[in-house]
């Protein structure tokens, strides 16, 4: 069985630095793990790492579509493990979308057709807890721990899935089969300090010219489902104002941080460590110090 290795954790938190010190160390490739960053242009609110933080390590499935394609959870599955079966190297995943990550080391198998991008127009005008009971109408027993209601495109695939085949997206979930042997490195530290530095992660994206980044593509009538996305387009929308979007993308993405932890603590087996900001070598040591003891 192929081994993979997880890099994993909340935004902010350092997943970026210490991915690549770990691919260095053992000279291993990195596919990055995030549903954001996959897409063309979706650069600063997606936090996803420039050339120069690769530090010379190669990256797969960065950059690989325009915002305007789709690409699912299925696409990501077949290609990630397209990557890894195709090489005779451990490959790291980097990132924290937890259903993308579990699709690819446990058996997941999807049926339902693959996502209309047009089902997105037909609820454009449904706020995200309009949508959210849509989707509880058509699924009263879908598992609302799994769902969440500020996730607007899983939201939107339940139902699309629901439509077209009659049966909950949760009948497509995964087996109790692992297809990897896999390592999961989860990155935590005190909440108080992950939210303050989330905090000055979002005030960063701002200095860095989120608002541009976002605007180009208003302008264009690409409108992101994404955090960071979502909130700037209700500012565009005269819905908001930008203190308003501002905090809105804080708070989002702490709860965002919390579903992430609830996920990794109760769906996988995972291996949690605690960033030292003050000391993060020891980290980065303690993480390569257990990874050769399995590998072995």
């Amino acid at each position: 069985m192929k081994k993979v290795i997880i890099i994993t954790g909340p935004t902010a938190i350092g997943k970026t630095k210490i991915s690549i010190e770990v691919a260095k160390y053992f000279n291993f490739e990195i596919i990055n793990g995030d549903s954001v960053a996959v897409y063309k242009r979706l650069d600063i609110g997606s936090a996803k790492p420039t050339p120069e933080e690769q530090g010379g390590i190669k990256h797969y499935l960065i950059d690989i579509k325009d915002v305007n394609e789709g690409y699912s959870v299925y696409d990501f599955q077949h290609d990630a493990r397209k990557i890894i079966n195709e090489s005779n190297d451990i490959k790291i995943i980097c990132g924290g979308t937890g259903l993308y990550l579990s699709s690819v080391i446990y058996n997941y198998e999807f049926k339902a057709k693959k996502r209309d991008e047009d089902e997105a127009l037909k609820y454009e005008n449904y706020s995200n807890m309009e949508l959210y009971n849509l989707l509880l109408e058509k699924d009263p027993n879908i598992d609302k721990e799994k769902i969440h209601p500020n996730n607007r495109k899983r939201v939107l695939r339940a139902i699309e899935v629901i439509d077209d085949t009659n049966k909950s997206i949760q009948s497509y979930n995964k087996k109790n089969e692992k297809l990897y042997d896999y390592y999961i490195v989860y990155l935590n530290m005190d909440r108080n300090i992950l939210y303050e530095r989330i905090n000055k992660r979002v005030d960063l994206m701002f200095e860095e010219g989120l608002l541009d980044e976002v605007k180009m593509l208003y302008d264009e009538k690409v409108y992101p489902h994404a955090i960071g996305y979502s909130e700037l387009k209700d500012y565009f929308d005269s819905k908001i104002t930008l203190d308003e979007a501002k905090e809105e993308i804080k708070k989002n993405t702490r709860h965002l941080a919390k579903r992430q932890l609830t996920w990794f603590n109760h769906q996988l087996d995972t291996h949690f460590y605690n960033v030292d900001l003050d000391n993060i070598e020891s980290t980065i040591n303690n993480i390569i110090a257990d990874l050769k003891e399995w590998l072995k």
